[in-house]
């Protein structure tokens, strides 16, 4: 059986996902950002609506049940409002290899999922003086770029724009049993199996893990991005699931717990994705939404690729 391809058949539960759209791949922007800027580079995008940043943040956060929030880390990291929007880039972190694409090909306005200054907050009193983050602001001001941050809110959809994003990714919607909590039911399968498919269709290099790959998979716990240590844990001793997959972890915690259950006897595994393979699929999950409330405005999504690399 070859497990990235016929382990789990592409069917999807559309009644459960209604803010799914069919994210189509911008070819000419991928083939673009893969050569060096060129001095032409602004023509990708042309400016076909007169549209501004605090107009598209608005129309999103519209949607959500209970927006806007008072208290939310969803805020603009720089730019303004006011900033009529020439072209949109969304994606996990507003790194500034993104930054610079994004000035290559005159877009103005991204949409981030994670921090942009290094701490959920994006405090950066204590980062004044630092010319890592010095130039970093000043490269998104120089260009009159705005940032916002798109997480609270995305997360707020129902059903989850992120854990959408990345179900649609995986084709794992039929399986998901939202009356149990994040758990999906899968065809019974390899832990072995089960990694090399997440592998495959996440595009990760290397993954860490806890458990026996003979062992059989069916009931999965599925927790992307960064939960923490305590929710990861409430939810698996309560639900008691044959795999418990995760974005990021604290080491000396929801690792530590899935050891020792394993010591006591239990058929628990752990898979760690990593928190930006975990996601993103969220932040395509957000062009769709851009090119069916806003077509006149080019918008695509640049991965910003792991930090971490592996030897």
């Amino acid at each position: 059986m070859n497990p990235t391809k016929d382990l789990f058949p592409l069917t999807e539960n559309h009644n459960r996902r209604k803010f799914i759209f069919n994210l189509s791949k911008v070819t000419a922007a991928t083939a673009f950002l893969t050569m060096p800027f060129a001095g032409n580079a602004a023509s990708f995008f042309e400016v076909n609506d007169d549209v501004t940043v605090g107009q598209i943040i608005d129309k999103f956060i519209g949607q959500i049940a209970g927006a806007p929030f008072p208290s939310t880390v969803d805020t603009l990291k720089s730019g303004s409002r006011d900033i009529k929007v020439t072209g949109i880039i969304t994606t996990m972190f507003a790194t500034i290899e993104v930054i610079k694409q994004a000035i290559a090909l005159n877009a103005n306005f991204i949409i981030a999922h994670e921090p942009t200054f290094y701490n959920h907050a994006d405090e950066t009193q204590w980062l004044a003086n630092d010319d890592v983050y010095q130039y970093k602001a000043q490269l998104l001001k120089e260009h009159n770029i705005a940032v916002w941050r798109n997480h609270d809110y995305i997360h707020s959809l129902k059903p989850d724009g992120v854990g959408a994003g990345v179900l649609k990714q995986l084709n794992w919607g039929a399986y998901l049993k939202p009356e149990l909590g994040n758990v999906l039911v899968l065809p019974t399968t390899t832990l072995s199996s089960l990694i090399a498919y997440l592998k495959t269709k996440l595009s990760i290099g290397m993954l860490r893990y806890i458990g026996d790959p003979a062992q059989s998979c069916q009931k999965v716990l599925f927790l992307p991005g960064a939960a923490g240590g305590k929710r990861q844990i409430g939810e698996a001793s309560k639900i008691k699931p044959d795999v418990l997959i995760v974005g990021e972890i604290q080491e000396w915690e929801t690792a530590e717990y899935v050891r020792d259950a394993r010591a006591k006897g239990d058929n628990l595994s752990l898979i760690v994705l990593g928190h930006i393979a975990s996601e993103e699929p969220g932040s395509e999950f957000m062009v769709g939404w851009l090119k069916s409330n806003f077509p006149a405005i080019k918008s695509v999504h640049i991965s910003p690729k792991n930090s971490l690399s592996f030897m």
